[in-house]
């Protein structure tokens, strides 16, 4: 029979102590910007907007997961832009990805209304007020919405974190070269 040995040359991580992660992550925070990663996920919720009612025009029909494209998208660009690491970025990433879908809804809306009454697109779009936004979005509102808004608002807020690596920590304590 075999005897089995313990392994004995395992290799332990190095753990920071409690002051040191204190530390790096003030670090960090400091470089964060928030207006900067709104800017950029507001910027990336009114493209993807834009996107979706596109693809919904061309294809006459909603693609429900456009939303998550649209979550994907503004997470990414929070993250990118504002080097978050506080849960106010990602909540940003969700607040934004739902505005991006809701814009998407409109501008479709709007699209098929200009369509279907000969009119221009931008003659119907600047008529629009809260009471007729509020009724175009609970006139073709639909269940399954829910699911593809969370899924955005998950995504916006899941992506809009700045990854933290080793390298990070070790720049922020002074460690990296």
């Amino acid at each position: 029979m075999n005897e089995v040995k313990p392994d004995t040359q395992t290799t332990e991580e190095p753990v920071l102590s409690d002051q040191q992660m204190q530390m790096a992550m003030d670090s960090l925070r400091s470089e964060q910007n928030i207006l900067a990663g709104a800017l950029a996920g507001l910027a990336a919720a009114l493209l993807g907007a834009g996107v979706w009612a596109v693809v919904t025009a061309m294809t006459e029909y909603q693609i429900g997961w456009m939303a998550v494209g649209i979550g994907v998208l503004v997470g990414f660009s929070v993250r990118f832009a504002g080097k978050g690491v506080d849960q106010t970025f990602g909540f940003a990433g969700a607040t934004l990805s739902l505005i991006g879908c809701v814009v998407g809804n409109i501008l479709t809306i709007t699209y098929f209304v200009a369509v279907n009454k000969g009119m221009a697109f931008m003659d119907i779009l600047v008529q629009l007020n809260p009471g007729i936004i509020y009724e175009m979005l609970t006139s073709t509102f639909e269940i399954i919405d829910v699911l593809f808004y969370g899924l955005a608002g998950y995504f916006g807020y899941k992506y809009a974190f700045r990854q933290v690596s080793d390298e990070d920590f070790d720049r922020a304590l002074g460690k990296a070269p």
